[in-house]
């Protein structure tokens, strides 16, 4: 039998065993890359879902979108459950939920089950995914734990377009509902491993749970989450947008007043006044928002300039997801060496150079190697990045809160990518139309108030546009490289701004409030 013990420093207990470490680093990452898979997997399938279901647009995003939404409402509250009541059995409930669940969509025969089966996946998965970072937080020793949670990281940053490559491979070759057989293999080899391997771990919390504090978060990632998901689409002054926008703004000011004011918060803010949480919250956040907008840019430039199908496009985002999972577990490395804050500067000097060779490089006719060394380079910058900056999160509250640290680091991901989306889609889009306008003179104008629309509509009017069809694909080509270099070129100011704020305020060295755990049942 495996035990565990207190370290030298007299704060958790940590497993003793190196074989049940690596067992317990299995079980969590297993169980993390099937909640990351899941967020966009079934992006690849919304013709499919609209046909079985003979659901409108609307209907099939919010199909893959409700899941999103409900793990970013509930990972806060939920992150701080798993403290409280132990976390192998959150884990393990969580893994339950989330793999019935994705049998249920598998078998869903009305888009109303599909829609319950979706949501009941997204409350598994907000069970899961903060679990799975403060089980390594609590259980390995610091010298170890870096490296763990540089294996974490990777899974969390290409675990996502490593899943949406299989779910693309699989809808090719199979049907759309074989999306659900990779979550549900990786959520059974994740109970079977962590039901041995992870140890039930619970902080002794005092004070009641705080109620007020979760509902009122659970109101802002709604709001925003939601509002930022709909703005590219909808506008940003559509009511349906600034409605839940504004209600986020508000729930998010009650938050910060009551939890200044409660004597037991869920997320005590004055944590934000240490370097680790205020950069490493503000480097996530920053990272994810620009990696969502790449992301969102580089597909319609695969697909639609390139004439790429869907898994080529996935495919050809591989070098930046492998890159950033091997530069992940190196990054503990580079921060033992020269400092976490350092090391978060050096991953995004790197990472911005990689955006500033996509903003100068890329072209129609230099096809995919004018953007391959830019994917390289943001790749491995953000590997180099993310973990430290994960490490100085999780290191900034104390071990009773590891849950609600491990939250806070998946939200800021979630709402990151949410942001990048439709601030860099938005800057994207505007700069196509205003760039294409002078290039459509001679075209009739039914022809070129559809191209304006977009460069998929673009393409597709010109099967019908004569003559005029190489007018309007060169110029929707050009229009669209120019809306891709104004995007990016504000990332790039962005992640210079971001670099300068790690510099002065990144972390001088891992601080860990210690905290007595109760004793592994």
């Amino acid at each position: 039998m495996t035990s565990t013990a207190v370290n030298s420093s007299g704060e958790a207990p940590v497993i003793e065993s190196p074989r049940r470490r690596r067992a317990i680093l299995w079980a969590v990452c297993i169980a993390l890359m099937a909640v990351v898979a899941s967020v966009s997997g079934l992006n690849v399938a919304q013709p499919h879902l609209a046909t079985t279901f003979e659901a409108s647009q609307g209907q099939v995003l919010w199909i893959i979108n409700i899941y999103t939404l409900t793990l970013a409402a509930l990972l806060l509250p939920l992150g701080a459950a798993g403290d409280r009541l132990g976390r192998k059995p959150v884990l393990l409930a969580g893994l339950v939920l989330f793999g019935i669940a994705n049998i249920a969509a598998t078998l869903a025969p009305t888009m109303e089950v599909m829609l319950a089966a979706r949501l009941a996946s997204g409350i598994g998965a907000a069970l899961i995914m903060p679990v799975t970072l403060s089980v390594i937080t609590s259980s390995f020793p610091d010298q170890e734990r870096s490296r763990a949670i540089g294996m974490w990281t990777a899974v969390a940053g290409g675990g996502g377009i490593l899943g949406m490559y299989l779910s693309a491979l699989l809808v090719d070759v199979a049907s759309w509902r074989w999306l659900f057989a990779l979550p549900i293999v990786l959520t059974l080899a994740s109970l079977l491993i962590g039901a041995r391997a992870v140890p039930n771990s619970r902080e002794a919390t005092p004070g009641r749970f705080d109620a007020l504090g979760a509902l009122a978060s659970i109101i802002a990632a709604v709001g925003f989450t939601f509002s930022l998901h709909e703005a590219p689409s909808l506008g940003w002054g559509n009511p349906v947008v600034v409605a839940p926008m504004v209600a986020a703004v508000i729930a998010t000011a009650a938050f910060v007043v009551w939890e200044l004011r409660t004597p037991f918060p869920l997320l005590d803010i004055r944590y934000f006044g240490t370097r680790g949480l205020s950069s490493g919250t503000t480097l996530l956040l920053v990272l994810f928002g620009v990696q969502g907008g790449v992301s969102l840019v580089l597909y319609p430039f695969f697909q639609v300039v390139l004439g790429w199908s869907g898994l080529l496009a996935t495919l050809g985002l591989m070098p930046m997801a492998l890159l950033m999972m091997v530069a992940s577990g190196l990054a503990p490395r580079l921060a033992a060496r020269i400092g976490a804050r350092w090391a978060m500067v050096t991953g995004l000097s790197i990472a911005t150079a990689g955006l500033t060779l996509m903003a100068g490089l890329v072209s129609a006719d230099g096809g995919y190697l004018s953007v391959l060394p830019g994917l390289i380079a943001m790749g491995l910058g953000a590997g180099l990045a993310m973990t430290p900056s994960t490490e100085a999160i999780t290191s900034s509250l104390p071990r009773a809160k590891q849950g609600v640290a491990s939250a806070l680091n998946d939200l800021t991901r979630e709402l990151g990518a949410a942001l990048g989306i439709a601030l860099l889609g938005g800057m994207l889009v505007a700069g196509y139309q205003n760039a294409i306008n002078g290039r459509l003179h001679g075209v009739p104008e039914e022809l070129a108030v559809t191209a304006a629309e977009g460069i998929a509509n673009a393409v597709a009017v010109s099967a019908e546009a004569g003559e005029h069809a190489p007018q309007i694909l060169t110029a929707a080509q050009e229009s669209f490289i120019a809306g891709w270099q104004q995007a990016m070129w504000i990332g790039v100011a962005v992640m210079a701004l971001l670099v300068i704020f790690v510099v002065i305020r990144g972390p001088r060295r891992v601080d860990r409030p210690s905290t007595e755990l109760l004793p592994e049942k």
